[in-house]
């Protein structure tokens, strides 16, 4: 177990690589900032010269790729870290110089438990990318086909154990000081970040993540997710199909190919909507580096590390949600809130359904690039305050990828309107899965399971009950009394029988000694 010591050691540290970036201040001036926290501020900053702007992104960067990983995550929670801070963070790039292919190939070696070269025809040392976890190379199998080849940095493991240690440690302290920080559940956001990277650092998992997303969005047209070469994929290393095409982040070469900046920006956002509400499973680590577009149009995505989860209850709650926003049910969206408890019961609906229309009635039907997003979040989380909404940790993966989602369809078409985009599809989606025949189908469907469970549950009663056999019932037999019950009646009456004489003597003993001793016996 690593000791206390250690842990403040760490943080200190990496507090002055923040404070050198000027990025404690937001921290230090906040009023809701906890005593103790404040204090470990002031130290990690001693002696440092501080910029004028926080560079939020450049010091998560300096500090090493499990914080690189943990700011992209609070770039989701301005709740949590602020408004500032967050829009800082969304810029956070993750790349980091790139190992030596000597080490790379090592690895490959290593995991493979031959040489690359019985794998791969050849492997070009300059990687394409290079992230926090793991970097990228462009390579032929033996077979002829161009592939992509990951490979996760040499100790990579090690060093996030290590780090995500500290977070969990210092998350626990935090939330122990009570107050705002307990409301904001840090050790929940810290536990969602371990299981995520937990699955990042397995690339069997991308694997299995790409496969399944490739499933259930092979009937959508213009969205495609590359093939697995299981045979040459295991825990440290991932072979996966080569893509050619224009990367989404750059614009003048999309346009150059032609392509329609309008009808990518939609498909993206209807992508991700089929993603998540229709399957339930989603990208999400949905940035522009990470989502090309071939010469037809198709919009391919890459990079399966992050991927999100939602049950079907959830996605009904969104769905209905983003409907009622988009079409000004407020009274609806705050009647799921409570149903999903996620607003405590003893507050209003109804005054919690103005709070919603006082944030969403300015945005409705205005292209994203009209709106304040500054102010619209201002509005959302001071109503988390107002109405004591913990955060929903499960949902912070679906808010990350909104945000990304909503950031490239601007940029790609900045007048686009998200809420007339999503609405058709969240209006079709609510007719099929929530509509009347859908109703009654989910009836008969359950009912039909409970019937058909009702043979088991009686096999399961006669094997505690079983039925009487093809014999007669028995007669009554008569009661006897064994040998040794009777040996062991009598000693007990006997015991009982003495007891009388034995206390009638100790009576008389008593009685004539203190005759005695009183002079009334010679």
């Amino acid at each position: 177990m690593t000791q206390p010591a250690t842990h403040i050691y760490r943080l200190l540290k990496w507090g002055r690589i923040l404070a050198r970036h000027g990025a404690l201040r937001i921290v230090e001036d906040h009023p809701q900032t906890p005593g103790p926290v404040r204090r470990l501020c002031r130290v990690a900053r001693f002696g440092t010269v501080q910029p004028k702007r926080p560079q939020y992104a450049e010091a998560f960067q300096d500090i090493g790729p499990a914080a690189i990983k943990l700011g992209q995550t609070l770039a989701t929670r301005p709740d949590l870290v602020g408004e500032e801070a967050a829009r800082g963070l969304l810029s956070l790039q993750d790349s980091l110089p790139p190992v030596a292919f000597e080490k790379i190939a090592a690895s490959i070696e290593v995991s493979f438990e031959r040489p690359w070269t019985d794998i791969y025809e050849s492997i070009e040392e300059a990687p394409v990318g290079a992230a926090s976890i793991a970097q990228v190379h462009r390579a032929v199998t033996t077979d002829g086909r161009i592939v992509a080849v990951k490979v996760l940095r040499p100790g990579i493991r090690e060093q996030f154990t290590r780090d995500i240690d500290t977070y969990e440690w210092a998350a626990a302290h935090l939330e122990a000081l009570g107050g705002e920080a307990h409301r904001l559940r840090p050790r929940l956001t810290i536990a969602n970040f371990k299981r995520w990277t937990n699955r990042e650092l397995d690339l069997r998992r991308e694997a299995a993540s790409a496969s399944e997303l490739a499933e259930a969005m092979h009937a959508v047209p213009g969205f495609c997710v590359p093939s697995i070469d299981w045979d040459r994929t295991n825990g440290r290393v991932l072979t996966i199909e080569w893509i050619d095409g224009i990367k989404m982040s750059d614009h003048e070469a999309l346009l150059a190919a032609g392509h329609d900046m309008q009808d990518l920006a939609q498909r993206l956002v209807l992508a991700f909507l089929r993603q998540a509400i229709s399957a339930g499973f989603f990208h999400a680590d949905m940035h522009q580096g990470n989502l090309f577009v071939k010469a037809d149009g198709t919009i391919v995505a890459i990079d399966f590390g992050i991927m999100g989860r939602i049950d079907r209850q959830a996605r009904a709650w969104l769905a209905e949600i983003l409907y009622g926003l988009t079409t000004g049910n407020y009274r609806r969206v705050a009647e799921i809130h409570f149903e999903a408890q996620y607003v405590p019961s003893h507050h209003s609906v109804d005054e919690f359904a103005t709070a919603l229309r006082a944030v969403g009635e300015p945005m409705r039907g205005k292209p994203v690039s009209e709106l304040s997003v500054g102010q619209m979040l201002d509005g959302l989380f001071a109503i988390t305050r107002d109405f004591d909404m913990k955060t929903q940790p499960h949902l912070l993966l679906l808010q990350k990828t909104m945000v990304m989602v909503e950031g490239i369809a601007t940029q790609l078409y900045p007048g686009i309107n998200l809420w007339d985009v999503a609405a058709p599809f969240v209006r079709e989606w609510i007719r099929d899965e929530l509509g009347p025949e859908a109703a009654i189908a989910e009836r008969i469907r359950t009912d039909t399971q409970t019937l058909l469970r009702i043979p088991a549950l009686i096999r399961r009663l006669e094997e505690v009950y079983p039925p009487r056999g093809g014999a007669p019932e028995p007669p009554p037999l008569a009661d006897v009394e064994l040998i040794w019950e009777r040996r062991a009646r009598r000693k007990a009456q006997s015991r009982g029988s003495a007891m009388p004489y034995m206390v009638s003597a100790a009576l008389g003993g008593a009685a004539v000694y203190g005759a005695i001793l009183l002079g009334w016996l010679g």
